[in-house]
């Protein structure tokens, strides 16, 4: 490992069950934590949150496969990303919490299904759709960005996401095509959008979510939202709590779904108390 961004933080790789590998950054002592990031991002998105965390905490900030630093494979699988995850737990003694966020949130759950040795479980706004009225991704989601991506038009398919998927102004992408360090950072990730749209599954069709899918997920669980995001985001949000034995939601006031990243200082707080029990 050798230092990056100041003293605190270290760079290191650990090896997935298949090979691949996953880049991150340690910070920090203490409990472990893993941060999960959500579509569209890498480790560089929740820098100043890990910072804050490592206050209490020992961090593991990731690249999820396929961004950032670290490596992929020729052919994807939800199991593979929970790999991940298992591997850097184990990197860090066994045993981690996991805060993610939005689809990472989904992806934090779906490894606590499968039996991942998770002690806690933060998730800000997983973005399940779970009743008819709320509006979801369209149905061909999935092959409307395979086929952009197939056409090396990445850049349209980050705007399809942001514009179908996460509700965003198209004024708002085409001032984000202005930045050129932003945007080539997300056409760098649009290749991983797949990846999040085979996270999330069938979660997103309006329906109640099917309880048997995450009842491996047994460890304590707190589910925050943003007070200022959608409300379909506080129906995915209690319809997790009722689902889990053990899972509870919190209503952050002024927040919206680019929280962690916008306003890290005002989440930070809650994932502390809640992790430290």
């Amino acid at each position: 490992m050798s230092a990056t961004r100041g003293q605190a933080a270290e760079t290191g790789v650990c090896v997935s069950a298949d090979g691949t590998e996953i880049a991150f950054e340690q910070s920090g002592s203490g409990p472990a934590v893993v941060l999960v990031a959500s579509a569209l991002a890498d480790r560089s998105d929740t820098t100043r949150l890990a910072a804050l965390l490592a206050e209490h905490f020992t961090v593991i900030n990731y690249d999820r496969r396929g961004r950032g630093a670290s490596g992929d494979a020729d052919a994807y699988a939800v199991e593979r990303e929970i790999e991940d995850i298992a591997a850097l737990i184990e990197h860090v003694g066994g045993s981690a919490s996991l805060f993610g966020s939005s689809s990472g949130a989904v992806l934090a759950l779906r490894a606590a299904a499968a039996g991942v040795n998770i002690d806690r479980l933060a998730l800000y706004e997983p973005p399940f759709v779970v009743a008819e009225g709320d509006d979801g991704p369209p149905g061909d989601l999935a092959r409307q960005v395979t086929a952009l991506l197939a056409q090396g038009r990445d850049g349209d398919a980050v705007k399809y996401f942001m514009t179908r998927v996460q509700g965003m102004p198209g004024i708002a992408v085409f001032f984000m095509r202005l930045m050129p360090k932003v945007w080539a950072n997300l056409t760098r990730l649009a290749r991983t959008l797949p990846y999040d749209i085979a996270v999330m599954g069938d979660t997103q069709q309006g329906k109640p979510l099917n309880a048997e899918e995450w009842k491996g997920a047994s460890v304590p669980t707190r589910v925050l939202t943003g007070g200022k995001s959608p409300a379909a985001f506080q129906r995915a949000a209690r319809a997790v709590t009722e689902i889990l034995p053990q899972a509870d939601h919190r209503t952050l006031p002024g927040l919206n779904h680019g929280a962690v990243v916008m306003a890290p200082k005002k989440i930070a707080p809650q994932i502390t108390e809640f992790l430290e029990g």
